[in-house]
Order: structure tokens, then sequence, then C-alpha cells
């Protein structure tokens, strides 16, 4: 049975000649194994979003191309090993390239939950917990045809953090009530031994980071760099001994939004010293106040090499 010869209505003249900036789909979910040496494989459920540019003069972009360029790629690094989630983007990139030769540039994206294993804090319960991977790549075609691929990698990880302002208010108070029957210096020594409350937040930690095509950044090391910016990591088994470890730890690392964002800066230089000075970073932290009805958000984007020299003087 022969296949029947469809008029290509995408490839027409629009009525309206206007330049659009991307245009693909979104939300189509993969299965992606990526294998790794000596080790059980990573089981990924990725959603992926894929757009390429359309010129003014094509009506629409061929969008099962798109659709198709995913799969071929999942399908080629099903048993590649070292697989990571940006090269897959980078690749699925490329592709889109070829497959629309009207098109100068392709960006996509992909974010997907990835469980992380650890110990609660005193009794060692084993637990599982839920962070995401975010990965985005953009290939660009020159005049003479030459593509080149930038790639993003990066992660959320929800923490816990203690805001600072509360708490020295709250040790203030205490402090004064103290003096009303002790002297100064066993005043100092009590205020000295003991934990001050104050309110929670739960935050929500995210790096993007960009990185050479022929360079990997382990997306477990941005995990730790911004569990660490906050007040305390959480964990979703805790025995009492456990809470009491994480609430204590965290009332004596009290830090404000804007903490847990320079700490991620300080985390990922002091982790990976040698990226590329022109490589962009986008660091974001989210926290949910629990005594306000709005939340606190602080954001900073800036090349290694500005941070380096904003920060070490470099």
């Amino acid at each position: 049975m022969s296949i029947p010869d469809f008029p290509d209505t995408q490839d027409k003249q629009p009525e309206v000649q206007l330049y659009l900036t991307r245009v693909g789909i979104t939300g189509v979910k993969k299965l992606l194994k990526i294998n790794r040496e000596d080790k059980r494989p990573i089981i990924l459920l990725p959603t992926f979003n894929a757009y390429v540019d359309l010129p003014n003069t094509q009506k629409g972009i061929h969008m099962s191309r798109n659709t198709e360029a995913i799969s071929d790629v999942i399908n080629e690094v099903t048993d590649d090993y070292g697989t990571q989630l940006e090269t897959v983007c980078a690749d699925i990139a490329k592709k889109l390239l070829d497959k629309h030769e009207y098109a100068l540039k392709a960006e996509v994206e992909a974010e997907s939950e990835y469980i992380i294993n650890k110990l609660s804090p005193v009794t060692n319960k084993k637990t599982q917990e839920t962070t995401t991977i975010l990965a985005k790549a953009i290939a660009q075609k020159d005049s003479n045809g030459d593509v080149t691929v930038r790639k993003m990698i990066g992660t959320e990880v929800v923490g816990m953090t203690v805001c600072p302002c509360a708490q020295e208010s709250v040790e203030k108070a205490s402090r004064e009530k103290l003096l009303e029957f002790l002297d100064e210096q066993t005043t100092q020594k009590v205020i000295d031994s003991v934990t001050f409350a104050s309110h929670n937040q739960r935050g929500r930690g995210t790096i993007l980071l960009e990185v050479p095509e022929s360079q990997n950044v382990n997306v477990d090391d941005l995990i730790d760099v911004i569990q660490s910016s906050m007040s305390s990591p959480v964990c979703e088994i805790l025995k009492r001994p456990d809470e009491n470890r994480i609430v204590t730890n965290a009332h004596q690392k009290p830090v404000f939004v804007e903490d847990c964002v320079r700490n991620m800066v300080i985390g990922l230089l002091d982790k990976y010293p040698d990226l590329p000075d022109d490589s962009i970073v986008t660091f974001k932290q989210v926290n949910e106040e629990s005594i306000h009805q709005h939340n606190a958000y602080a954001e900073k984007t800036s090349s290694i090499r500005e941070l380096k020299e904003e920060y070490r003087g470099e």
C-alpha cells in the first residue's frame, strides 16, 4: 500500500510575515537509563521541551521532527556509559538543527526527579530524598553552517532555613529577663550554652551552571553545595534523636535568603575552581515563610570570571 503524498502546509508563506523566536513542543516525557561503571544505572523520567526559531518566510515548523529528534537521541544513548542529561539535551538540539534546515537556533530543556540515598543524622536510618535535575542546551548555526552548542546542568534542592533576625530578637528578650535575677557573667554563660528559637522556612535552592561540551559536572556535587548553603538539610525519616540534631544544628546556623545565595557561590567556586571563566551560572533561593503569607527570594546570575573577581579579587 503506497503512502499518499500530502501537501506540506508548513512550508507555505505565512499571511503575517514575522520571525518567531521559539516554536516547538513541551511536556514530552521519556524514560532515560544512565549506565554507570560498577554501579547500578540511574533511571530518570525527564520531561523535555524542544524549540527552534522560525523565519518569517515559513508558515510553521514540522512539529513531528522535534518528537523524532528526542526519541532518536534517547534511543542512541540507551547503551552508553556516563551519559549526562545536559549532553542528551545538547545532542537533541544539534539534531533539531539537522532536521529543521530553515532554523538557526534550537533550544532543549529537561527536568526530572532525581532520588538520592542518605542516612538520618543520628540513628542512621536509610532514607530516599527527592531532588530535581535541570538541564538545558542551546545550539546556534552561523552563516557558514557551523554549529556551536552551550549546555547547562543544574538542580533544585529542598532544605531548611532559620531566620537570624527573629533569633536575635528572642536572644535579646531572653537576656533582659535573665538579668532580672542573674548577674552579667552568669547570664552570658546561659546565653552561650543554649539555642534560641526562631521561625523556620522551607528553602528551595537552585543552581543552573553552563559547562563546556567537553566537561561534565556531577549533579551530586551541586546538591551538596545547595544543601550546605542553608541552615540544615532535611530528611524524610527522622527519629527523635535525628529531629533534635537537625533542629539544633539549624538554629546554630541561621541564614537569610541572601546568605543562601552567597553561600552557594562560595561552595561552587570551592568545589569547581577550574570552571571556564566565561561560563554563566545562576543561583536562586526561595524561602517559603512560616509567619508570613509571602515568600522570600534572592538570585544572582554571573560569569565565573566575575564571581572570582568579586569574591576573591582575582
